[in-house]
């Protein structure tokens, strides 16, 4: 994960994109801060500003626990200390010739007073976005609310300062018409609608807030010399050995060094039982240190952390950008230009054809479908959608790469999975210790368990850490000999034991007939079977297993449910193989298969017309991880499966596919929704705005509430869109 998210953050910087000034002064970011648009996530820049595409605000790739909100307080500055002169405007403009307060000469002067500092101040911003748009040949809201406002100001300027240059149909109630509410009420409007965006747009980040305030801000060090001091977490090194006392949290990656406690890690796996760590147990940052006191040795700091991980693949997914919303971006730019062709001619067929004054109409209508046709509701649609998702998946332990796997996830109809560490739980687990005539089982288990404490193996580890937990008092074994590939020897109180495979048991002269056809029985079974001699005689045998995950037989249940064909393949012996497949009902098996030959079984796949998904958790399964449609990762496997895959589930177990997939239906939904609603409301508004409806009606839209229907456009996709935080799934609740 971390050598991707690095490579990434030098690649920005290696190709700088256009510049973008910003309207307000923002707070400095911190040194290597990376700038980009949510709609844009092809825009960085190492400075705030707005998007040279979109003109929309730009935002940190990784958003501070410390919230920015600059520019939502000096959008607010402009909004209030304007608003006052915005309603006198309104009011003059609507009730100023009944009231006669004023001639109407001083009338138009007054009202262009007042709208100075509205559109020269408040409206600033958005005028600078307009050129910014027009200089990037790149279309957007911007332009259409620029050209709108600007044409209404301009047009009621000329009108207030040298009236004589307008024909006589031009003139009302002794002046020519003028429009400076308009402009004013538009301006208004639109702040009061950015500012309910960057109120919205800020809570889509949440889920990354939180997951970086999890992290304590200290670690208490234990120096050379013994003394204990609280340091600043940047100021934490790898091999530093540090005290996590009841109640703190873990403040780096590392494993237990000294004493044991129960780990609630239900903020990082969703998991609410708490996770018993003993000497050797890794260590999860952030995690919560419920009840013993612990020492650790840190192992990962920084962003090499599983959190910090963690917060770069969601932050990453969210700046990714959907197919859906790739069609929508082109769409937008396309649209823009239609609008400003619909403008032009609805300024001409009312100035040709209208009632007097024509060319009044014309103006007033073009500017009203500049503005009701802003497709910032359209560019928005899809973006938001990701950001939630994303962060609501973060939440349930599933980490999504980009918003294409997203999207593609809901189609898959195979999973392939690889057995050990998948499956099961990818590490060898006592099953059962028989003993021979003359022996008892636990007396077997015990020598065994005495003499394996010389060795390395996996297997050895899981036989001494059963006789451990049962209380067997081990002795200490007085002679050890590793007979390489077939068992170890040794002295044992005075015996001499041999533990291992039927050669070795050959080699020592030992008949294992009494046991042999149980050992069969366990083998076919996948379990791993070792015979003990002692004293020259058959005392037992021994069966290690790598059990399946307690959550795999109902994962595979739900998938199978939701129409998935699932597909084993896995390096192991085909024996095994084909017995934990018959446990857990998977019909089709491929046993002894290569990293090469799992990316075949996926590009055949592929070439069957099967949408492939692919759940692994090892450096052997990275290449068909890669190759998947959607790859996903055991968050408990390695970061090389977890770099291929484009879906991690961080607590590994394979119920979180079904929520994914959910989570994927419900997403694509809210997008076609929030687009939908988008394209409704522009063919909808732009022809009335026009004034198709006046000759049968006498409607007219005035552009006024042509911005205030925009702002809401845009307000109601960021509120569909944040629905999908409260979503409920049905297996999201088993699973946590």
């Amino acid at each position: 994960m971390n050598e991707h998210a690095s490579h990434a953050h030098h690649a920005h910087h290696s190709h700088p994109p256009p510049e973008a000034s910003g309207s307000a002064a923002p707070v400095p970011a911190a040194p290597g801060t990376v700038y980009t648009c949510p709609m844009h996530p092809d825009i960085r820049q190492d400075h705030p500003g707005n998007c040279p595409k979109c003109g929309m605000t730009l935002e940190p790739l990784i958003p501070s626990v410390e919230e920015d909100n600059s520019e939502l307080h000096d959008f607010q500055r402009r909004f209030w200390w304007t608003l006052p002169l915005t309603i006198v405007i309104a009011v003059l403009a609507m009730f100023g010739h009944s009231l006669g307060l004023f001639d109407s000469r001083m009338q138009s002067w007054m009202e262009f007073v007042l709208s100075l500092p509205v559109v020269l101040w408040a409206g600033w911003p958005f005028f600078v976005r307009g050129a910014q748009s027009v200089a990037n040949r790149s279309p957007n809201m911007w332009t259409l609310i620029g050209l709108g406002t600007g044409a209404a100001f301009v047009y009621s300027t000329v009108a207030t300062i040298a009236p004589q240059v307008f024909p006589a149909s031009f003139m009302s109630m002794g002046r020519v018409s003028v429009y400076f509410e308009a402009a004013a009420v538009i301006i208004s409007l639109t702040l009061l609608g950015q500012m309910l965006e960057l109120k919205a747009r800020s809570q889509t980040s949440a889920a990354i807030k939180a997951l970086l305030g999890l992290a304590p801000k200290t670690a208490r060090r234990i120096g050379a010399n013994g003394e204990e001091e609280d340091v600043p977490l940047a100021q934490v090194h790898v091999g530093d050995l540090l005290r996590v006392r009841p109640g703190e949290k873990v403040p780096v990656d590392g494993i237990v060094a000294e004493g044991s406690s129960a780990l609630d890690e239900s903020m990082l796996t969703g998991e609410p039982l708490p996770v018993t760590k003993r000497p050797g147990d890794k260590l999860i940052g952030a995690t919560l240190n419920s009840s013993g006191a612990l020492v650790m040795r840190s192992e990962r700091v920084g962003s090499e952390t599983v959190l910090a991980q963690i917060v770069q693949m969601v932050a990453q997914a969210q700046r990714s950008r959907a197919p859906m919303q790739r069609m929508a971006d082109t769409v937008a730019g396309w649209f823009v230009l239609a609008v400003i062709a619909a403008a032009v001619v609805t300024l001409l067929v009312w100035g040709v054809v209208g009632p007097e004054p024509s060319w009044v109409y014309g103006l007033i209508n073009a500017v009203a479908v500049l503005i009701i046709a802003c497709p910032c509701a359209l560019g928005l649609a899809t973006p938001m959608s990701i950001m939630v998702a994303t962060g609501r998946g973060a939440s349930q332990g599933i980490l999504f790469r980009d918003a294409a796997a997203i999207e593609n996830l809901r189609r898959i109809d195979t999973l392939i999975v690889d057995k050990t560490g998948t499956l099961t739980e990818g590490r060898p687990a006592f099953q059962a210790a028989i003993a021979a005539p003359g022996f008892r089982d636990d007396e077997v288990l015990r020598l065994a368990a005495s003499l394996d404490q010389g060795s390395e193996h996996p297997l050895a580890a899981a036989i001494v850490a059963a006789a451990r937990e049962r209380g067997l008092a081990l002795a200490r074994p007085e002679q050890f000999d590793s007979e390489s590939g077939i068992g170890v020897r040794g002295t044992v109180e005075g015996a001499d034991l041999g533990l291992g495979n039927t050669a070795l048991m050959e080699q020592l002269g030992i008949d294992v007939t009494p046991l042999a056809s149980r050992a069969e029985e366990l083998r076919a079974e996948g379990a791993s079977v070792m015979y003990l001699a002692a004293g020259g005689k058959l005392a037992g045998l021994l069966a290690v297993a790598d059990p399946v995950k307690a959550t795999t037989p109902a994962a595979l249940a739900t998938l199978r449910a939701a129409g998935l064909r699932v597909v084993m393949a896995t390096g192991d012996g085909v024996t095994t193989a084909r017995s934990v497949a018959k446990r857990l009902g998977i019909d089709e098996v491929y046993g002894e298969v290569k990293p090469a030959d799992k990316l075949r079984l996926v590009e055949r796949l592929q070439g069957e017309g099967r949408i492939v998904a692919m759940a692994g958790d090892g450096i052997n399964d990275a290449p068909a991880l890669a190759k998947a449609d959607v790859g996903i990762a055991m968050g408990t496997g390695t970061d090389v499966a977890m770099n291929s895959a484009q879906l991690t589930l961080v607590k590994g177990d394979l119920r979180g596919i079904a929520v994914a997939q959910e989570l994927s239906n419900a997403t694509v939904a809210n997008m076609k929704q929030n687009l939908g609603f988008a394209f409704l409301y522009n063919s909808l508004g732009v022809p009335i705005a026009a004034g198709v409806l006046y000759p049968f009606t006498g409607w007219l839209l005035s552009p006024m509430i042509a911005a205030l229907a925009m702002s809401l456009s845009s307000a109601s996709v960021i509120t569909n869109a944040l629905r999908l935080r409260n979503a409920a799934f049905q297996d999201s609740d088993r699973q946590r």
